[in-house]
């Protein structure tokens, strides 16, 4: 295996990772009744099938925000997921598709943002501040130590609750 190949892999499985924590804290959330969030399928027509389970499958419709939910109170929330293992995240990780329909969940009084993780740092940016990272920042990308302020705590799984300033 290629050393490309063989940190591809890595990147992956740390990106399994980085959900199953998202999913383990939505888990808390509803067994606590505080919230009932899930993950969005992606939606795929089937090609062929393959046998023993596998099948060769291709993505229809284009791709919505990961998560999407209701908070205790009844608002709406919904958040996109992203991690990397380089220093820095970049604005256009969020597809054209996935920011208009962040916009306008937040115009209709969602709870919207970016569960992200950099490196070892994982945080919850609102939309509004994603949407102004270049007038914050002076560019299109998100430093690990710039993450900091919108860090949140991973006791087993991502609380991205816990930041109620957003």
């Amino acid at each position: 295996m290629s050393s490309r190949n063989y940190q591809n892999r890595i990147n992956n499985d740390l990106g399994d990772i980085f959900e199953k924590m998202i999913d383990q804290g939505c888990w808390y959330y509803r067994t606590k009744e505080i919230a009932l969030i899930e993950k969005t399928p992606e939606p795929f027509r089937v090609k062929q099938i393959l046998g023993d389970g596998r099948m060769i499958v291709y993505p229809i419709g284009k791709a919505q925000p990961d998560y999407k939910g209701t908070l205790w109170d009844g608002r709406a929330i919904v958040f996109e997921a992203k991690m990397t293992t380089t220093d820095r995240l970049k604005k256009s990780v969020i597809t054209q598709n996935q920011e208009a329909l962040l916009d306008l969940h937040q115009k209709l009084g969602a709870m919207a943002g970016v569960c992200c993780m950099i490196k070892k740092t994982v945080g919850f940016i609102p939309w509004s501040d994603w949407q102004n990272m270049k007038a914050k920042y002076g560019r299109q990308y998100i430093l690990e130590e710039e993450l900091e302020e919108y860090q949140i705590a991973t006791p087993g799984y991502i609380d991205f609750l816990k930041k109620t300033n957003w």
